[in-house]
């Protein structure tokens, strides 16, 4: 099952996304993406409304269907991993008759199946978080060598974004809409990180429980449950941090918006 949704989580996500992108004129896919969206980006600041124009709604629906499909699939593999990591490394622990080749087998494929967890852990996230606002997911493909149209875009919103707190200046329709999803974007990342916080510290808890009621004798399963507990307490830090970068972020999303238009992301 795992072998299965690696593979899954490699080809659908793209060929989910592609489904109903074809409709009407144009087509949107992996490799004209930015292109794409460059375009409906330039149109959508020109037209003055907050509503996207069909071709940026094209290459938001697109990446929103992508990152979707992907956080589901890391989902589903990351149950999967948890609980083929459980299995190994509880076999790993009661392998104390087995030779040496055996226990470095069981350890090596332990700790690959335990990094494989984390990697889809952290998809799972970012995908949820690219689903929760896609539009702000695009904004990274906007800076990179800017040329004509596109350049002269981004310098009128970065203007306008720049001063959008003087007094009596209205913001457009186009940049209240990309403020707004920005800060979406951030707010969903500090949302399911705080969650992961919370199931970081409980795991890590329980595995230290587990490791006080073990007996001093029974050195493996110390060992063992030792490392998950500092394992997941670390990460509860990593994923503190994350939550409060987010935090700020989304509070007062101007600053770093406009660094991301000037090509800081």
């Amino acid at each position: 099952m795992a072998v299965a949704l690696v593979a899954v989580l490699v080809l659908v996500p793209r060929m989910v996304a592609k489904r109903g992108a074809d409709r009407g004129s144009g087509t949107v896919d992996e490799e004209n993406l930015t292109g794409v969206f460059r375009e409906g980006f330039v149109e959508y600041w020109s037209s003055g409304e907050r509503e996207f124009t069909p071709g940026l709604a094209k290459a938001v629906d697109y990446w929103f269907r992508y990152h979707l499909a992907k956080a589901v699939i890391a989902t589903a593999l990351l149950i999967v991993l948890v609980t083929l990591g459980v299995l190994l490394w509880r076999v790993f622990v009661r392998a104390g008759g087995a030779g040496v080749g055996r226990r470095a087998v069981l350890a090596s494929a332990g700790v690959l199946v335990t990094l494989l967890g984390l990697y889809s852990c952290v998809t799972a996230m970012a995908n949820v978080q690219g689903a929760a606002a896609p539009f702000a997911a695009l904004f990274p493909r906007l800076p990179g060598a800017p040329e004509g149209e596109l350049a002269d875009t981004l310098d009128q919103a970065g203007q306008r974004l720049a001063g959008s707190s003087s007094a009596g200046d209205r913001t457009p329709p186009a940049l209240e809409a990309m403020i707004s999803d920005f800060a979406r974007y951030h707010t969903a990342m500090a949302v399911v990180s705080t969650i992961a916080v919370v199931a970081f510290i409980g795991v890590s808890v329980m595995l230290w429980r587990k490791f006080a009621r073990t007996e001093p004798s029974n050195k493996r399963t110390r060992r063992v449950m030792g490392a998950f507990g500092a394992l997941f307490a670390l990460l509860s830090l990593v994923a503190v941090v994350v939550v409060m970068a987010n935090t700020a972020t989304a509070a007062d999303p101007g600053q770093p918006l406009l660094a991301l238009l000037k090509g800081g992301w």
